[in-house]
Parts: structure tokens; sequence; C-alpha cells
């Protein structure tokens, strides 16, 4: 849930910020810009307390939308979106779907969506992978050890099987079984890396 649904909402944020960046023109774009790519070089560690302090002043320490919330937003998937829509979405394209009468939402949802889909595709690995493997947000924002990820509850059990083999046996062998759903995202996955090559040498 936190991996796959965090993964997904960042994926469509990142592709329709990246997309407002690269494609319209508006006041305040460069500053838009300059504080993303200050956003991508600021360590996620050094936000994990503040985000605390925010969402527990909302309510919401302790529940699913602590870990949630803060990976909507990835500042790292905007910025790829953005270049590659830059790249795979001409304007010419955007014009001539305006000229048909095209909403900005339909050109976005019809014609940059598809064109943009290898590169969601590298967002949504790359934010699941990282949501994947989190330890610290979830440990600092959850105390209720039924709502843990994997990562979190692995690190309990393996505190508790230090005089325990059983349980530090168990630990292990999780660990182990937890890399299975990346592998097999990464080869369900690919196929779309091959699509975007193939397109690539057609063009040129």
């Amino acid at each position: 849930m936190y991996a796959g649904g965090g993964a997904a909402i960042s994926t469509l944020v990142s592709a329709a910020a990246g997309y407002a960046l690269a494609r319209y023109s508006f006041r305040g774009r460069a500053i838009v810009f300059t504080t993303l790519l200050a956003g991508v070089m600021l360590p996620q560690i050094t936000l994990a307390i503040p985000q605390y302090f925010l969402v527990s002043a909302t309510g919401l320490a302790n529940s699913y939308w602590s870990v949630l919330l803060p990976t909507f937003i990835n500042p790292f998937g905007i910025y790829l979106a953005c270049l590659y829509a830059q790249a795979a979405v001409p304007e010419e394209t955007i014009e001539a779907a305006r000229i048909d009468g095209a909403s900005e939402f339909r050109i976005f949802r019809i014609v940059a969506l598809p064109m943009m889909l290898p590169g969601l595709v590298t967002v949504l690995m790359l934010q699941f992978v990282g949501i994947w493997n989190n330890f610290l947000l979830p440990f600092i924002m959850l105390s209720d050890e039924s709502k843990f990820p994997l990562t979190t509850g692995l690190y309990l059990l393996l505190n508790r099987g230090t005089g325990t083999p059983v349980l530090y046996s168990l630990a292990i062998t999780g660990a182990l079984l937890s890399l299975i759903p990346l592998v097999a995202l990464m080869l369900s996955l690919q196929r779309f890396w091959k699509l975007d090559l193939i397109s690539g040498s057609l063009k040129g």
C-alpha cells in the first residue's frame, strides 16, 4: 500500500507538474524550477523531523496518511518528468491539438501522457524502490506496529531476534523475500523501456 499507492500518486503528480513546467510559460516559472532543483539536492532525511511536526499538528500522526502524504511530492520525479516532457512532447503537437479544439486537460491526458509513458515508468520505478526501502520516515511517524511497512517491521523483528535464533532467521528470510516484489516490478516494466528504445531508433 505504501510503495504502490505512494508511487502511483507521486508519478501522476510528477507528470502533471513536469509537463506544466516544460510546456507552459507563467510568472515565477524560473523561481519554481530553481526551488525544484534545490529540493532535488536536499537530502530527504533532513525533512523527516519537520514533516513529523507538520503531520502531528494536523492530527495525522501514527496513521497511514502520515507515511503516504510526504511521498506524494517528489522533486526528483518532477524534474525527470519535466526533462522528458521537453524531449518527448513536441510543441507543434500541442498546438495542433489546441487548434482542433482540445482542452488543456484533454491534451495532457490524451496527447502528453502516452508520449511521456517511458519516462513516467522510470519515475514510478524509482519512487517505488525509494518508498519500499524507506525506513526512517515510517519509523518516526508510526508507533502502531500493525501499520509498520516491511522495512520497519523487519528491523523490529531483527532486534527482538537478537537473543532468539528463530526470530533472527525469520528476519533474514524476510529481508531476502522482500527483494521479490522489486525484481518482479523491474521485469514487468522493462518492456516500456524497450519500446522507448525501439521508437527512438525508428525516429532516427
